[in-house]
């Protein structure tokens, strides 16, 4: 399960989506933060179906966790080499074009 939020903005869809299990944690990493926060990531609990049809409509994906970065790979939505860790966290960021 998928914690998503899609915003409506000018002609595109912007997607913030997270595994589930990381909504309401804080990462840390030098004088970086990251909040996962309900305000950002929770609009809707998605399971994966629903969250491929949200990846493949999206202009832009802000995303954080194993299975939905790992998801979106398998789909050729952004690659490994995009990949950031935060507090051993992956997180990834895709604009398409």
């Amino acid at each position: 399960m998928f914690s998503a939020r899609l915003i409506h903005h000018n002609d595109g869809l912007m997607l913030n989506i997270c595994d589930a299990d990381l909504l309401g944690k804080t990462l840390n990493r030098d004088n970086f933060t990251l909040k996962i926060s309900e305000k950002y990531y929770a609009e809707k609990v998605v399971d994966k179906e629903e969250a491929k049809d949200l990846l493949k409509r999206s202009n832009s994906i802000n995303m954080v966790g194993k299975e939905i970065i790992s998801l979106s790979v398998n789909m050729n939505i952004g690659s490994r080499a995009g990949v950031k860790e935060i507090d051993g966290i992956p997180f990834l960021i895709v604009f398409k074009m």
